[in-house]
């Protein structure tokens, strides 16, 4: 049993596959022909063997070995000052401690003058590239602006069209999965978490690789773009395959369409039958834009580095960046915010009061109200002062979305949020410095108007990530070529060895 590859259509996105022999497209890109995979969800039992703290219990005699090193590891706060100790790579200003040079991206959120920081409107530039300019362009033209990223960032300049169309073309080439993957995924690849499904997934693709641990630029670069054409389809058939199994369901996978965006090939599973608009693959083309790359500094794109300086693998290093995205102090922001605003559409009547919602963060501010850790999310960046231009570019892009959905209201609320949420900071916690609204204020927002559920708010994250992590991981390997290894110094005790029966 074969079936043709679908041909592009922007007026039906759904998933029946229409055979088009004469497509031109695919004359000139002829590919394997595949099928739908169908699968049939199952239950798994837990961990036959329960954990040791379930299984022999925790009586005395385990107690150092669980919470022992909890005082032992606990260092004075005034010894880092004393030993001038970069926590977490950050200067005593905030800022970031300097550990290399990058020809990829900046993010500019203030000045250093006289050793000061001073505040400045944000921007986030890819290879000296604006990120305003690259966003505004192909939304302009009515075209998706993506995969002219990714190849910005890859390659180092932006392409031609035949150089776009060539880029597109291998991409499409590598949609298919390896079909002895699919024995394996997702049907014995049960998580919690879609993060935690990318993360093994990837690794399983080193297996199918005849040169894993190749590490010259052809092959990096081929790697790279196979991370791009199957992370959305990993994504998104592991979110499918979890909601067939809720409903009691067979999941049938739709073959991948040829000459489908990223924003589309996202779409196209998670909508199903129920399809989607261009309007609406546009504006996840926009998401995936702001998404693509955020400085070599954040906490994924860094772990990443710090992989590749071993010349480890490309799956290893993609791996471990995915599994830093998943922290909920990284790529899982996003959802907290969606709560948060649930929460104050909830308790606030009047969504043009802004007495009423002042009074509500208020609360928030004080721990009285949400989940009582005194934090609205949303607000602040580790970089950006005055503004994050991301946000900004999501606000005028996504208000036509919100009106079209009906969803203006909402938007004008969380509009409000950003307004109100640093004054009332200031009011209650007297805090001096600037506050912006970063993008996750606006994220869970606009993916919601997508219909992207909550479980995949992170792993559309990372799919955009992608083509950040792989700039990044080659600048490593073959420009700085050297392997990172920070310092610790040591605090402890010298200790003298005592015989185990005088202990």
């Amino acid at each position: 049993m074969t079936q043709s590859k679908p041909d592009k259509d922007k007026q039906d996105k759904g998933t029946s596959p229409e055979n088009t022999p004469g497509d031109a497209k695919r004359e000139k890109n002829p590919k394997k022909a595949t099928v739908p995979f169908e699968f049939s969800p199952q239950e798994y039992p837990p961990d036959t063997y329960p954990i040791p703290s379930v299984e022999l219990g925790r009586p005395p005699v385990s107690d150092q070995l669980y919470v022992g090193f909890c005082s032992i590891d606990e260092v004075p706060n005034e010894l880092f000052e004393k030993y001038d100790v970069k926590r977490g790579l950050r200067n005593a200003d905030g800022s970031g401690v300097l550990v290399g040079l990058t020809t990829i991206s900046n993010v500019h959120g203030y000045n250093k003058v006289n050793g000061k920081l001073v505040p400045d409107k944000g921007d986030l530039i890819y290879r000296g590239y604006h990120i305003d300019d690259l966003v505004s362009h192909p939304q302009e033209e009515d075209r998706f602006g993506y995969e002219e990223i990714a190849y910005l960032l890859i390659a180092g300049a932006l392409p031609t069209q035949d150089q776009l169309d060539d880029f597109n073309a291998r991409i499409d080439s590598r949609r298919l999965l390896p079909e002895d993957f699919f024995y394996h995924f997702p049907p014995k690849t049960q998580s919690h978490s879609i993060m935690n499904i990318m993360a093994r997934s990837t690794l399983m693709l080193y297996a199918f690789d005849k040169t894993p641990d190749d590490i010259s630029p052809t092959h990096e670069v081929d790697v790279a773009i196979s991370m791009l054409a199957r992370l959305p389809r990993i994504a998104t058939i592991a979110h499918a395959l979890y909601q067939a199994k809720k409903d009691d369901t067979k999941l049938l996978v739709p073959p991948p369409r040829e000459g489908y965006s990223m924003a589309e090939s996202v779409l196209d599973v998670l909508r199903g039958d129920e399809g989607f608009t261009h309007e609406e693959a546009m504006m996840l083309d926009i998401m995936l834009m702001l998404h693509a790359e955020h400085g070599g500094g954040n906490n994924s794109t860094f772990s990443c580095r710090v992989l590749s300086s071993s010349n480890t693998d490309a799956y290893s290093a993609y791996a471990a960046a995915m599994g830093s995205l998943k922290g909920p102090r990284h790529g899982g922001a996003n959802t907290k915010v969606g709560y948060m605003v649930d929460d104050i559409a909830n308790h606030v009547k009047d969504w043009d009061n802004e007495d009423e919602i002042a009074a509500y963060l208020t609360q928030i501010v004080q721990g009285k109200a949400f989940d009582h850790s005194g934090l609205i999310y949303g607000l602040g960046h580790a970089v950006y002062t005055l503004s994050d231009p991301r946000a900004q570019l999501v606000k005028r892009y996504a208000r036509k979305l919100a009106k079209d959905k009906g969803q203006e209201d909402r938007l004008n609320l969380i509009e409000k949020i950003e307004k109100l949420g640093p004054e009332v900071m200031r009011d209650v916690k007297g805090t001096k410095k600037p506050i912006c609204a970063n993008i996750d204020l606006y994220t869970g927002f606009v993916y919601s108007m997508l219909g992207i559920p909550e479980d995949m708010y992170t792993p559309v994250f990372a799919i955009a990530r992608m083509a950040g992590w792989a700039a990044h991981r080659m600048e490593e390997l073959y420009g700085a070529n050297r392997i990172i290894r920070p310092a610790y110094n040591p605090y402890m005790p010298d200790n003298e060895y005592v015989d185990i029966k005088d202990r």
